[in-house]
């Protein structure tokens, strides 16, 4: 018998050893077959654990697990239950000052929150803000935030210096990007007076599943062509 490999006739020898040949051949088949199902599965499995993660990183970190709480972003400076960062400083950011723990005359407590804006323009943008954020400086480049779903108004006091400031916004959320707050809320414009007022925005019917911005104000040069001077207190989501 002629081999089809080789071209010479073969014994029975021969032809046993092309037996075991050839099944060894179907055993090293079918071991690398195998194999490539279990890294296809592997990979699947990998695929499944990454969309997971992606899923969770727009999620804020839940703040009560029933009817929802008290949540404060600011009281005093030093109030341990204290929330979000104002580290979000906007526009033209040379322009501010701020004081968390200012003495004088606050709403509640001991302290409350100064801010001076001196409309100098140092960064040429002839406006400026700040964002209280979770984590620090989360520009929506990270997960982090909280979900507030079930808060149904953020309430605030302020008080001008002089009377007469004006703010051309308060708000909640609006922070975009890969991790983009869930929605955004906001009023304005509010001119302040020398004495304490109370505001409120309103947060009925919003997505606060992941809120990083967690308040933010912005003003500008036009309605405060001198700068201003004016405190923030009791900032909270009820």
């Amino acid at each position: 018998m002629k081999s089809f490999f080789t071209g010479y006739t073969m014994d029975g020898a021969s032809k046993q050893g092309a037996k075991t040949m050839r099944r060894k051949i179907m055993l090293w088949v079918m071991m690398i077959g195998v194999g490539l199902i279990l890294q296809g599965c592997g990979n699947t499995s990998l695929k499944a654990d990454t969309e997971t993660v992606e899923t969770k990183a727009n999620t804020g970190a839940k703040v009560s697990n029933g009817p929802f709480k008290l949540f404060k972003v600011y009281t005093d400076g030093s109030a341990p239950d204290n929330h979000y960062i104002p580290s979000g400083w906007m526009g033209d950011y040379g322009d501010l000052k701020i004081d968390e723990k200012f003495m004088t005359n606050p709403h509640s407590g001991t302290t409350c929150f100064k801010t001076i804006y001196s409309g100098k323009a140092t960064q040429g943008a002839r406006w400026a803000g700040i964002y209280w954020q979770n984590p620090p400086n989360n520009w929506g480049s990270r997960p982090g935030g909280y979900d507030l779903t079930g808060a149904k108004k953020l309430t605030f006091w302020a008080r001008g210096d002089k009377g007469g400031e004006r703010i051309e916004e308060f708000k909640i959320g609006g922070i975009t990007g890969e991790y983009a707050d869930s929605d955004v809320a906001g009023i304005g414009p509010v001119v302040l007076t020398t004495e304490w007022q109370e505001f409120t925005i309103d947060l009925e019917g919003k997505d606060l599943s992941s809120i990083s911005g967690g308040f933010c104000w912005a003003t500008n040069i036009d309605v405060n062509p001198e700068g201003c001077v004016f405190y923030l207190d009791d900032v909270k989501y009820e």
